[in-house]
């Protein structure tokens, strides 16, 4: 049965943060304040390495009872059991990943703008942005929250805005129509790490109360 998925608060990984092991430390703790999904993403490691650290991230995230998606690989999807499979423009297509990792697998898509949002439909959800200038994505253009907008009005599919979020911004990403915000450094690189997620996450709750 594919797992019903939370977008409010999905921590993503970036290469930097796996220069040692307290990256692992750090998931722990903001796992266990309330991110509600985690995407494990480390562009620059060779399969073998990705593939250990995956399992690593699989063991937290099972611990906190939290979907793991993978970024791009497919094949560490599989090999690690996670949830499900996240791709960009330049991946594989979604019904081919869906193929390999099952009916069950959640499959997200990268979308810059409302015409890739529509061509995406074969997604589970869509990463959308960059929402604002962010140095984990240097090569993707800003598409504000007026661009999130856009996006909302010609799609069905949950979404999350990716993209320089931040505590300050985190609620403007949601009132664009977005179903969460999928974020790096505001929380990896937070000083208190479990004091921003529980911040994010009471946001988060007073945005759902709103929309009720």
């Amino acid at each position: 049965m594919k797992p019903v998925i939370d977008y409010s608060i999905y921590l993503v990984t970036d290469t930097v943060y796996f220069k040692d092991d307290s990256i692992y430390n750090k998931l722990e703790a903001a796992l266990s304040a309330g991110v509600t999904l985690l995407q494990y993403r480390d562009k620059s490691a060779e399969t073998r390495i990705l593939y250990e650290r995956a399992l690593k991230v699989k063991a937290l995230c099972d611990k906190y009872r939290v979907p793991l998606i993978i970024n791009d690989r497919a094949d560490i999807a599989f090999a690690v059991q996670a949830a499900g499979v996240h791709l960009g423009q330049g991946d594989l297509p979604p019904l081919i990943a869906r193929r390999m990792l099952g009916s069950d697998a959640v499959i997200g898509v990268s979308a810059h703008n409302a015409d890739e949002a529509l061509k995406a439909d074969t997604a589970d959800y869509l990463g959308c942005g960059a929402v604002y200038a962010t140095a984990t994505k240097k090569d993707t253009s800003v598409i504000g929250t007026e661009g999130l907008s856009k996006i909302s009005a010609v799609t069905k599919l949950p979404f999350v805005g990716i993209g320089g979020i931040t505590l300050e911004n985190y609620k403007a990403v949601l009132q664009a129509g977005a179903d969460g915000a999928a974020i790096v450094s505001a929380i990896l690189g937070a000083d208190h790490i479990c004091q921003t997620v529980r911040k994010l996450k009471n946001m988060a709750l007073e945005a759902k109360s709103v929309k009720i």
